[in-house]
């Protein structure tokens, strides 16, 4: 029997590139958008779902669970960027990153626990980012809930295992996709003391996008992920630099680390 899986955001970038390979895999796949569209450049089946909103959450899953009778992977992908300085960035759109990136996740995860607990199996995969095992300059925000999806992971993990339930992350680096066009970036204030590091590190953000990785790679770990009976809850796709910059920050001093970091953004 086929698994059922729920991608959120699949309606471009790595989600869209998750839900197409699985579904050639033989998965049966339900991904989501807040406005789906054009469907018929879809080989799976893309629903309507918005994280912000509980109710069209709950409204995909009682539709996917009448189609199929259970549901047995989530794939939490759906999330925003943003970047800015700290102190230019308004709190509100802050607080809206946030919103999406974690208690958007959360609220997808609340949604699907009761299903794979009736099950007494499943498992969740949370898309998460290199860039949330570190602070890093202009992304800092971005960063933050990335870091802090990585560890609402790790304390459900432990918290559903017992019923059969394997929650994992998977922290992509830069791939090649369409995530610059849909960040919210704040703008180069005239008068803004971040003015020139800030526009030199947007072209650069810019410019580690479009050198990425193929969004395929991440379609295949998530597979692997999939089809692996005891996953690890960390799992890291990157380049060789980008993970070992992990390494760094475990191994280096502090000041030694932010130094590096600092130098790699002409600081």
């Amino acid at each position: 029997m086929s698994k059922v899986v729920l991608i959120t955001g699949a309606s471009s970038g790595i989600g869209k590139s998750i839900a197409t390979f699985l579904s050639e895999k033989g998965f049966k796949v339900y991904g989501t958008s807040r406005n789906p569209k054009n469907t018929e450049d879809f080989s799976f089946e893309l629903i309507a779902l918005n994280v912000l909103k509980v109710a069209t959450i709950q409204t995909a899953i009682d539709f996917i669970l009448k189609e199929e009778g259970r549901l047995d992977v989530l794939v939490n992908n759906a999330g925003m960027g943003i970047t800015g300085s700290i102190e230019d960035t308004p709190t509100d759109e802050m607080r809206a990153v946030f919103n999406t990136n974690l208690f958007g996740a959360i609220d997808v995860m609340k949604a699907v626990l009761p299903q794979m607990r009736k099950q007494k199996s499943g498992i969740i995969i949370n898309v998460t980012s290199i860039a949330g095992y570190m602070g890093l300059p202009f992304r800092g925000l971005y960063s933050a809930t990335k870091g802090a999806l990585e560890l609402i992971t790790e304390a459900t993990s432990m918290e559903v295992k017992h019923f059969g339930i394997n929650v994992v992350n998977v922290a992509p680096g830069d791939f090649s996709t369409n995530i610059a066009a849909g960040r919210y970036h704040t703008p180069v204030f005239e008068k803004s003391a971040y003015k020139e590091a800030y526009q030199a590190n947007l072209d650069l953000m810019d410019g580690h996008v479009d050198r990425g990785m193929n969004p395929l790679e991440m379609a295949k770990a998530v597979n692997k992920i999939i089809n692996t009976k005891n996953p690890k809850i960390h799992y890291k796709i990157g380049g060789f630099m980008e993970k070992f910059s992990i390494v760094l920050k475990r191994i280096l001093p502090d000041n030694t680390y932010q130094k590096l970091l600092m130098n790699h953004y002409k600081l």
